[in-house]
């Protein structure tokens, strides 16, 4: 079973990284959100503010790098970079699921990371129908406290689990399970998708249960039905995932839908993110963190050095847009009017 896994994880590193495996004709929705231009911002660009909080740290600008992989070499390789490039950029790190690192300690390392990246927070992962399949709070105790991750998020991945050969398809009753996590275990616990979204009603759902943030991991960016039929050698699931190719909730759709059902909860915004300017369109309509993959992924295979590089044109573009609009804070971007929304102003308003 370990031998699986770790195989699956290096198989699903080199997919992403060489073949197309986003949807079809699926976008995050945020090009139907555009900024006006303000000609006299009345800032100075070097007083543009990107700190906030999350988890109870302070982080110097409001992104997340995603959950993406651990249990192979080549994922010890991967976190370790992206570990230490999150520690001084001040990002939020996620690592993938840590299923793996409970059942063996081989490729440990890939999981091991806190010490790359002590100020910033962790996150560890686990999919949440795991708790149909023997894992309970003892199991999600051993992850945080072999990781020392500072949070569990716990990946809904459902259609990703069918089109997967070997995938786990018991979803009942998950919802009382989650609960006893959240209220047992020490730490916050989140949720997210893993590309087909999360919407209102079913975040208000999560957010009774104690979920403490949601990741509404959108449709727009990587499809995980896409890159289990290019795994699978079953025609049957390669055919269905083919007509699913274009399923899922947009990201932006997410966004909105959540922040309308449940007042008060953080969100993540990822799915499809790409740039700074993605993640301004997101912040201005309700995210408070930004989660980056594979944006990432190429740079984290070479060096942190290299994921530094990526990361910081993010920021950049991030900060060219508030100057552009004139806010000097997230908390400006987030209540400016300069915005249009599906052709909507809301600028005077």
């Amino acid at each position: 079973m370990v031998q699986e896994i770790n195989k699956r994880k290096t198989e699903h590193i080199h997919l992403c990284l060489t073949e197309n495996v986003e949807g079809v004709n699926k976008s995050t929705g945020l090009e139907g959100i555009s900024f006006i231009h303000n000609a006299l911002p009345e800032i100075n660009f070097s007083d543009i503010d990107l700190r906030t909080t999350f988890l109870g740290k302070q982080l110097k600008a409001p992104f997340l790098v995603s959950s993406m992989t651990g249990g192979s070499e080549l994922a010890t390789t991967i976190n370790q970079n992206l570990a230490k490039a999150a520690e001084q950029k001040g990002w939020v790190m996620a690592l993938g699921s840590t299923r793996a690192f409970v059942e063996s300690d081989a490729h440990k390392d890939s999981f091991t990371v806190k010490e790359l990246a002590p100020s910033v927070p962790l996150i560890a992962n686990l999919g949440a129908v795991q708790l149909n399949y023997g894992y309970g709070v003892d199991e999600c105790q051993t992850i945080i406290d072999k990781t020392g991750a500072d949070s569990l998020v716990l990946h809904l991945n459902s259609l990703q689990e069918i089109v997967q050969d070997e995938g786990d398809l018991n979803f009942a009753d998950l919802l009382p399970k989650i609960e006893k996590i959240c209220r047992t275990l020490d730490v916050p616990v989140g949720a997210k998708e893993v590309g087909f979204g999360i919407d209102g009603t079913v975040a208000q759902k999560l957010y009774d249960a104690g979920i403490a943030y949601i990741d509404v991991a959108g449709a727009g960016g990587t499809s995980w039905s896409q890159v289990e039929k290019l795994r699978s050698q079953d025609p049957l699931r390669k055919a269905a995932a083919e007509a699913f190719n274009g399923w899922g909730i947009p990201t932006k759709d997410c966004i909105v839908s959540v922040k309308k059902h449940v007042d008060g909860v953080p969100v993540v915004a990822s799915g499809g993110m790409k740039t700074g300017v993605d993640a301004a369109k997101a912040i201005t309509i309700g995210a408070d963190i930004v989660g980056f993959a594979r944006s990432l992924l190429e740079a984290a295979t070479k060096s942190d050095e290299a994921v530094i590089q990526v990361m910081e044109q993010i920021e950049f573009e991030l900060k060219m847009t508030m100057f552009g609009i004139g806010a000097r804070t997230l908390e400006d971007l987030k209540n400016t009017q300069r915005v249009e929304i599906m052709g909507t102003s809301l600028l005077g308003k």
